[in-house]
């Protein structure tokens, strides 16, 4: 009862439930691409381990200062918008840049843009949350939203390889069915297919992010949800 109650709650508030199922749909869209960023890095430089330890590091420096500029600037005041925008942003440049960029300063670019707008985006997300549920039911509430967006991972990560490996990768090879249509865009030969899934999983992710705002509970879930102050807890509900 005590584990059901976060899920109940959630269900009882559509903006609540709206706000999880777009990063439910953008974890699966977005770790599609992400489970095959190393082996795409490792495959476009020709295994240069240094290029991949280069790119991480940069997606390592950018989180650190995307913190840092939450942390001193706050987010923006319609954290809706840090939400929605933060989903765009991070689509398009730690994906569909990644994936077209061809040398190592690009994806560089690339990965610290996403390590930046990744704090901007789940904590104007956290700021939204801790605002609207109490906190003597928060723990329940925020174990539930946790499972809501991150249960589609899992499936994410199973499902990249084998799209890699039979699919795009074989597509995107010099004589591959998909190379006349897209190679102008992430080239041809090895790696070329994993850059395609990239491109391909920040304009879906995009494409969330806009959704998003076409949603009057998503779009408006601040104005719809009271305050907790004067919510209160929903304990005995």
């Amino acid at each position: 009862q005590e584990s059901l109650y976060g899920f109940r709650y959630i269900l009882r508030h559509p903006s609540l439930l709206g706000l999880q199922l777009t990063f439910l749909f953008l974890n699966l869209i977005g770790y599609v691409g992400n489970t095959v960023r190393a082996p795409y890095l490792l495959a476009r430089s020709g295994n240069n381990e240094a290029t991949l330890a280069t790119v991480q590091s940069m997606l390592a420096v950018g989180g650190i200062m995307g913190g840092l500029l939450l942390s001193l600037w706050g987010g923006p005041k319609r954290r809706i918008h840090g939400v929605l925008q933060g989903m765009i942003s991070i689509s398009f440049v730690g994906s569909i840049l990644l994936g077209v960029g061809q040398d190592i300063l690009i994806w560089s670019v690339a990965a610290f843009g996403f390590g930046l707008i990744m704090p901007l985006l789940n904590g104007s997300n956290q700021a939204i949350w801790q605002a609207k549920v109490a906190p003597d039911i928060q723990g329940r509430v925020f174990a539930a939203r946790r499972v809501i967006a991150q249960v589609t991972i899992p499936l994410a990560m199973l499902i990249a390889g084998p799209l890699a490996d039979q699919v795009f990768e074989p597509a995107m090879m010099p004589d591959g069915a998909l190379a006349p249509v897209f190679g102008g865009l992430v080239g041809v030969g090895a790696g070329a297919g994993m850059g395609l899934m990239l491109v391909i999983s920040g304009v879906l992710g995009m494409f969330v992010g806009l959704g998003g705002y076409a949603f009057t509970v998503v779009r408006n879930a601040e104005d719809l949800l009271p305050d907790h102050v004067y919510a209160g807890s929903e304990q005995k509900a």
